[in-house]
């Protein structure tokens, strides 16, 4: 198969591109070339997503099977590649994300749960921030599916609704933040119950599954690990990949709510709403998804972070985090109301 990936170096388009070679498919990547280094095995192109053109320059290097697009943000610069590529590429397949729904994350979700209003053209910043409602990025990939599917029709269409998205090169520092914690041992600060289903899924995952769609699965589609796994999974993998000497303290959500501590930041993957991790992905399974053990994704996270040291140095990944002053408050006033 002839694939086109847009972008091809980060996270998600570095996965996609390693699989798609392992599949043996010839591909094209298309990236401004402002960061990390063009795979080898690949014919790159550079150009900017927002330029017109790029984009038709791009088209010199067709046509494709299929196009696998990562970067699409903003409906009106993702309208303005669909169109340029409609006569270039036979299947589309945009990466979206959950945030896309009307109800994420106070609601269990399906894909044919409500959808956030947006038109094809919105341009940046389109639509609100609400807490822990609607979200500009949410709004604005609503609008790059919409793009999307009304320029290339619904049967030459797959759009991808990831949730969380976890493992190795991940730019956001969940993972890491959890696993450097563990790391340091100790009291450590164990959100809400153990035993509540988590859907984390593996990026080399949502790479595989979007390369199914791109030979010919479409539809729409929630991405997410099945919830058959805990939040106590979660952090005992961590504690055991990194030979941790520490102590989990399950701290109730309630209590965490009283003393302020900020959901999805200062502890990373902890939300008390009912959808955070409720979202139906059969659909996907059926279509050919299959999602790794979480101790999987945790181990080798590990072993990236451990042999390559990368630096998050990004701003989402400077939020992440509870300080080791703040954890010790939360749980010497925990410890209090237990022996009141």
């Amino acid at each position: 198969m002839r694939l086109l990936v847009l972008g091809g170096t980060h996270f998600l388009g570095r996965a996609v591109v390693s699989a798609a070679l392992e599949r043996q498919h010839d591909v094209t990547i298309f990236r401004r070339g402002t960061s990390g280094e063009d795979p080898d095995g690949v014919r790159s192109v550079r150009g900017d997503y927002t330029d017109a053109l790029d984009l038709a320059r791009l088209t010199d290097h067709g046509p494709w099977d299929a196009v696998v697009d990562t970067l699409a943000f903003v409906p009106r610069e993702t309208l303005a590649v669909a169109q340029t590529l409609k006569n270039f590429v036979t299947r589309y397949v945009v990466i979206s994300t959950v945030s896309a729904y009307e109800g994420w994350p106070v609601e269990p979700l399906t894909e044919s749960s409500a959808v956030l209003e947006c038109p094809p053209d919105a341009g940046p910043g389109y639509g609100f921030d609400g807490d822990p409602g609607p979200s500009t990025y949410g709004f604005g990939k609503a609008g790059c599916e919409r793009a999307v599917t009304e320029t290339f029709g619904a049967d030459r269409t797959a759009i991808l609704r990831p949730g969380v998205i976890l493992g190795p090169h991940e730019y956001v520092g969940r993972l890491p933040w959890w696993l450097r914690r563990l790391e340091r041992g100790g009291q450590v600060l164990a959100p809400g119950n153990p035993g509540r289903p988590i859907q984390p899924v593996d990026i080399r995952d949502v790479a595989d599954f979007a390369l199914t769609c791109a030979e010919g699965v479409t539809g729409t589609f929630n991405v997410t690990a099945p919830g058959t796994e805990t939040f106590q999974d979660f952090l005992g993998a961590c504690a055991t990949t990194v030979r941790a000497n520490a102590e989990l303290n399950w701290v109730p959500e309630e209590f965490l709510v009283s003393q302020g501590v900020r959901q999805w930041t200062e502890l990373p993957l902890w939300r008390t709403y009912a959808g955070a991790w409720a979202v139906d992905s059969s659909a996907a399974r059926a279509a050919g998804l299959s999602t790794r053990p979480i101790a999987e994704t945790v181990h080798d996270t590990w072993q990236w972070l451990t042999e390559e040291q990368p630096v998050l140095d990004n701003e989402r990944a400077a939020e992440l985090g509870i300080t080791p002053e703040r954890e010790a408050e939360v749980l010497t006033a925990w410890a209090a109301t237990r022996e009141s």
